[in-house]
C-alpha cells in the first residue's frame, strides 16, 4: 500500500492551483480562504509552497507568471500567434460589494435580474448578454472593470503585450462549469491606470 500524499503529474497540486489562481485573480489571503473555505493558515501555507516549487521572489511575481494547470483545457492547445487579435464585446462588468447575500437579493428581486450562478462570495447575472459580476471583497466599490471578449487568450496576451500592454495578472481559469467549459481571464490597466481585463471561455476538447 502506498502511504502519504497521492503524486500529481503537474508543478502544482490541485490546492495549490487553487490558491494561485485567487492570487493571479488579485484575491488577498482572506478572500481566497472565505471563497474556497478554507483556512487562512492553509492559504498561506499553499501560497509559499508554490512560489518555492516555482522559483518565484514574491506574491507579485506570482501574479504574472503565465503556468497554464496540466488538466486545464487550455493545456493542450497551442495559441494562435498568427491570428489577427480582436478585442470584441464587453462581456462582462464587475462591481464590488459589501454584503453579496443582500447584494444578490437586490438585484435579483428589486432589479429582476436573471441570476446566472453563484460561487464563494461572487454573483453573476446576465444583463441582456452581458454579464454583471458582483464581488465581496477588497476592490473599491466606485470603480467597475470592463472585461473585452477574446477567441485565444494566450493569443490576445502576446499581441497587447507586443504593443506594450504589461499585463498585472496573468492568464488563469477562474471557474470551471458543470459541462467542462473554463472561464478564462487577464488583466491590465489603462493608459490612465484603470483596470481592464480580457476573457475566454474556454471549451473541453
Amino acid at each position: 500500500m502506498t502511504r502519504g500524499r497521492p503524486r500529481f503529474d503537474d508543478s502544482l497540486t490541485p490546492a495549490e492551483w487553487r490558491v494561485v489562481e485567487g492570487v493571479r485573480h488579485g484575491l488577498s489571503n482572506p478572500a481566497i480562504a472565505r471563497a474556497q473555505g478554507v483556512s487562512l493558515d492553509a492559504v498561506k501555507y499553499h501560497v509559499g509552497n508554490a512560489l518555492q516549487k516555482l522559483g518565484l521572489a514574491n506574491r507579485r511575481a506570482l501574479r504574472v507568471w503565465d503556468g497554464v494547470r496540466r488538466d486545464s483545457n487550455l493545456a493542450n492547445r497551442e495559441p494562435g500567434m498568427d491570428q489577427t487579435i480582436t478585442i470584441g464585446a464587453i462581456g462582462q462588468i464587475s462591481r464590488s460589494v459589501t454584503d453579496i447575500a443582500e447584494a444578490r437579493r437586490w438585484y435579483g428581486e428589486v432589479l429582476s435580474l436573471e441570476h446566472l450562478y453563484s460561487f464563494g462570495n461572487m454573483a453573476f447575472f446576465n444583463c441582456g448578454g452581458t454579464r454583471l459580476l458582483l464581488s465581496q471583497g477588497d476592490g473599491d466599490p466606485a470603480q467597475s472593470i470592463l472585461y473585452f471578449r477574446v477567441d485565444d487568450i494566450r493569443a490576445a496576451c502576446a499581441r497587447l503585450g507586443e504593443r506594450g500592454i504589461l499585463f498585472t495578472r496573468a492568464p488563469h481559469m477562474i471557474h470551471r462549469h458543470d459541462d467542462g467549459t473554463e472561464e478564462w481571464m487577464a488583466f491590465f490597466n489603462d493608459n490612465e491606470g484603470r483596470p481592464l481585463a480580457i476573457m475566454a471561455q474556454v471549451a473541453p476538447g
